[in-house]
């Protein structure tokens, strides 16, 4: 009879297993990603507010779910919106900067930001989703303020703009809210602290990640609006060019200030990249991109990547980056092309379909993992997760988990 292993032990051991395969080597086994996402709170039996704004009900979802569906690692902890024009704005110091990445729900209320939208606030209860809508806060002449000092034109024009309890600097309502922010900030970063101990506790490692940004992703998605860049990239190239110059230090001192406590990841998503032509890519998006990876690759960092849409016409230009960089998290791009192009140079994750998790049957995952896997996997550096970041949706049959969690055991072994 097999003797159990310990939670210390399968802590250790899938460590290593990600390490490994991060380093471009064959683990024991492929490493399987949970990507996160509303399905751990409908198992749990919370609703979608809950989940959100009750950090110790989604404290105790997520150590359910992982308990019960044993992933490698997890990003579900994730339970915020995009919100790095906050640290951005808190550059500067870095004791607050990384606790105010992401906005959570508590945050949205403490804010009044006009950035996001919140199920038991703008939207039902239990819709599933929160949503970033983003918006344009500044206008083309601007540029000319932002290129000058980025940190005070984001704190004194572009924050007022974008939270209702923010627009007026120095005042006591303004005030206040800061306050309030940094109290709420504490309480997340208890609630992530406390949480990642709660996994190790029954053998599930967190990555020790820290967030960067793609500065054009900046001006677009805090500051623009998408519609907006895509217009001054044609309109006002050079102001465009000269931003995400400007962006790099203060993105670049975000994503370092979590180094002292222990980060070596670096999560970057990118958002605009789908939209660009080759040219435009690689004119406008993917120079200061690529200054930021290579900076934090050498002050001894990997960047995590979320390459979203197809990224197959820019694929080659991740070549540019230095052997070992970090991990290329693809949507759309075909994984297995993603691997006999970057294999050897650039850990793969994803490969999963969120559709097929969603409405194939338990037997269709099985096939389609097994052949994955057969394709894949040799010579190592490659992590399967769903192709989607959060995507785990309400929709997805617990059956296709398990499904998906022993067909890795199983074939996904060197």
């Amino acid at each position: 009879m097999k003797k159990k292993k310990t939670f210390e032990k399968l802590l250790k051991e899938r460590l290593e297993r990600i390490t490994k395969a991060i380093e471009l080597k064959e683990p024991d086994r492929v490493p399987l990603f949970d990507p996160g996402g509303h399905l751990i709170a409908k198992y749990s039996g919370i609703t979608s507010y809950e989940f959100y704004f009750n950090y110790d009900k989604a404290r105790s979802a997520i150590v359910k779910w992982l308990k019960d569906f044993p992933f490698d690692s997890s990003f579900s902890s994730v339970i915020g919106a995009e919100g790095f024009v906050f640290s951005v704005a808190f550059s500067n110091y870095p004791d607050i900067a990384p606790a105010i990445r992401f906005l959570t729900g508590p945050m949205h209320d403490v804010l009044g930001d006009k950035y996001t939208r919140w199920p038991g606030r703008e939207l039902s209860e239990d819709i599933g989703s929160l949503q970033f809508i983003g918006g344009e806060y500044m206008k083309p002449e601007e540029y000319k303020y932002l290129i000058e000092n980025p940190i005070d034109f984001i704190n004194e024009k572009i924050l007022p703009r974008a939270c209702l309890n923010l627009e007026k600097p120095g005042s006591q309502k303004t005030n206040a809210t800061l306050l309030r922010l940094g109290i709420e900030a504490i309480k997340f970063l208890g609630f992530l602290q406390s949480t990642a101990m709660d996994l190790s506790n029954i053998g599930i490692p967190s990555l020790n990640v820290t967030f960067a940004y793609a500065p054009l992703d900046f001006i677009g998605d805090f500051l623009r609006h998408p519609t907006g860049v895509m217009l001054d990239l044609r309109r006002h190239p050079d102001d465009v060019k000269a931003v995400t110059e400007a962006l790099v230090e203060p993105i670049i001192k975000v994503a370092l200030a979590l180094k002292p406590a222990g980060a070596n990841i670096a999560f970057i998503p990118l958002h605009l990249n789908e939209m660009l032509s080759p040219k435009m890519h690689d004119e406008f998006y993917w120079p200061t991109l690529k200054k930021v990876i290579v900076e934090l690759y050498n002050q001894g960092m990997k960047s995590l990547v979320f390459f979203e849409g197809d990224y197959t016409p820019f694929i080659n230009t991740i070549k540019e980056l230095p052997k070992g960089w970090g991990i290329a998290w693809f949507e759309k791009t075909d994984i297995r092309k993603a691997k006999e192009i970057l294999g050897g140079h650039t850990c793969i994750l994803g490969g999963i379909p969120i559709s097929l998790l969603i409405s194939g049957t338990p037997n269709k995952i099985k096939d389609y993992v097994k052949k994955l896997l057969e394709d894949i996997k040799p010579g190592g550096g490659v992590i399967l997760s769903s192709n989607i970041a959060l995507g785990l949706t309400k929709e997805v049959p617990l059956e296709n988990i398990k499904t998906l969690i022993n067909t890795v055991k199983r074939y996904g072994k060197y």
